[in-house]
């Protein structure tokens, strides 16, 4: 049975996935945890930002990184997973530099960075927790439609609709290629554990091919339903196409759900 989780509404669904890393990280003060950026995630990343605030932990052994990163833009732009990943949660909790580890956006070898990137994670003993978006196309991380379950780390071709907004914002043309630095289906499937979030009512009809259809590298996060330990968080409007699928619904107490943690 697949462990799914549906929140009554947005604001539930972003206390309880900012809960799921803080109790990653208070469960294990060594956990490797690993973050998506994008418009699920930001709720999430302030609220565990507000809660370390109000009652600071010890991070000093944490170590954070983002599933992926853009190639070919300088970390100046807005957009680079890094520079969110460290105004929205790496620098309010205090992680270290040297427990932030990200690929370069720029580089002559990304083949190398993509290597070594796997290779840093592998270092710290793998991935504790992995916190998935889902894209419109049923991608994870910058793995598009098509990409082979056995995918490593790797740069991959951005959605098409993503990469039209980025260089319009950028003013970057057609002439320079882009793309992103991305754990493979692989590495990603490794992780001990996975929550896959997602929110929203445009996000319902891929939702429901990603529960109920066949694993197929058509949607790649279709071989979440393999994983023994990933729990699909979801808000009501992202589930409304779910009836009859048992899963655990509630609110979150003050002190953070205690449902369904990986």
């Amino acid at each position: 049975m697949l462990n799914i989780t549906i929140m009554p509404d947005e604001a539930a669904f972003d206390r309880a996935a900012a809960w799921r890393i803080i109790t990653g990280m208070l469960a294990n003060p060594r956990a490797v945890i690993g973050l998506s950026t994008g418009q699920t995630t930001k709720n999430m990343h302030r609220l565990v930002s507000e809660i370390f605030a109000l009652c600071p932990f010890d991070v000093s052994g944490i170590t954070l990184f983002n599933v992926d990163e853009l190639t070919n833009l300088p970390r100046s732009y807005a957009g680079c997973c890094y520079t969110m990943i460290k105004e929205q949660i790496a620098g309010p909790l205090g992680i270290r530099e040297e427990n932030f580890i990200m690929p370069p956006t720029m580089s002559g070898d990304f083949e190398g960075e993509s290597r070594r990137f796997q290779e840093a994670l592998e270092a710290r003993g793998g991935i504790d927790l992995q916190i998935l978006g889902l894209g419109a196309n049923g991608h994870i991380g910058i793995n598009q439609p098509g990409t082979p379950f056995n995918s490593e780390t790797r740069v991959s071709p951005m959605d098409p609709v993503f990469e039209a907004r980025v260089r319009k914002e950028t003013g970057v043309g057609p002439e320079h290629p882009l793309g992103g630095l991305t754990l493979g289906i692989r590495t990603i499937m490794h992780a001990r554990g996975i929550v896959l979030a997602a929110k929203g009512a445009h996000k319902a009809d891929m939702v429901e091919r990603m529960i109920r259809g066949p694993v197929t590298e058509d949607i790649p996060a279709s071989v979440l339903q393999l994983h023994p330990n990933c729990e699909f968080l979801l808000d009501a409007e992202a589930a409304r196409k779910l009836n009859g699928t048992t899963g655990k619904e509630g609110g979150v107490p003050s002190g953070g759900d205690r449902h369904g943690q990986v």
